[in-house]
């Protein structure tokens, strides 16, 4: 975790360093703020005390929203804010015996449970370029998981908070496509820790129906495959998998 911490610190450094030069950012303050909603398709396994079952989920649509602050102040990273929904849940009956955090479940009963990986992320970031056919960002994540797993049979149930916070790194690149309203994005948040990783990667196209010196606005159309793979975090150990399609707006400012 250290040598993370430190490799996170330098990437920020680094993107300083380059930015600087580049103070061809938002020549005033902007904000951005969006929401979008996503059908994600859930598939996986989890478990605790390095014992984990595969488990069949719904389909369940997800949401999340965010705000970013960009500034032209050299040096300073720009700021934003993302909340996560992440909430999906099954039923089946269990092919054998399951135990989850010292509750015993037996082979062919059936087992209702909820998967609560919810979470925050807060990200410092850089615009390493930004005109108006390309623009790069880059930086690093902090996700903050308050999250819960709860297993449910006939007559027991046992649940576990999930509370942590999981470093990443973070790039976005945009392309606009000349002389047309529509940009072509990617964004990724991404990290792997020993045998822990998280892959949060989005991309799709934006149309742009309104812009003026007042207001921008973006209807996005586009694909979010979010992987998690958790080794003992708060005694959870997962590997779930969440992609789908979601249509989402943004606000410039």
């Amino acid at each position: 975790m250290r040598k993370v911490t430190l490799s996170l610190a330098l990437v920020i450094s680094a993107g300083g360093l380059i930015a600087a030069p580049q103070a061809n950012a938002d020549t005033v303050f902007g904000v951005y703020a969006g929401a979008q909603t996503w059908k994600a398709d859930t598939s996986g396994s989890f478990g605790s005390e390095r014992s984990t079952s595969d488990f069949s989920f719904a389909d369940d649509q997800q949401g999340s929203a965010y705000i970013a602050f960009e500034h032209p102040i050299p040096l300073f990273p720009n700021v934003k804010v993302r909340h996560n929904d992440l909430v999906t849940d099954g039923s089946q009956l269990l092919n054998e015996d399951f135990s989850f955090f010292g509750t015993n479940f037996a082979a062919n009963s059936r087992v209702n449970y909820t998967a609560d990986l919810s979470h925050t992320d807060y990200t410092l970031y850089y615009e390493l370029f930004d005109n108006d056919l390309v623009s790069f960002d880059l930086g690093v994540t902090a996700k903050r998981v308050d999250g819960s797993i709860e297993v449910r049979g006939e007559q027991t149930l046992q649940g576990q908070s999930t509370d942590g916070w999981i470093p990443t790194l973070y790039s976005q690149l945009r392309v606009g496509i000349p002389a047309t309203d529509l940009t072509l994005y990617g964004l990724a948040n991404a990290v792997s820790i020993e045998d822990s990783k998280v892959e949060d990667y989005e991309f799709g196209v934006e149309y742009r129906p309104i812009e003026n010196l007042a207001v921008d606005v973006n209807l996005q159309l586009g694909y979010r495959v979010f992987n998690v793979e958790l080794d003992d975090l708060d005694g959870v150990y997962s590997n779930l998998e969440y992609k789908g399609p979601y249509l989402g707006i943004e606000f410039h400012f």
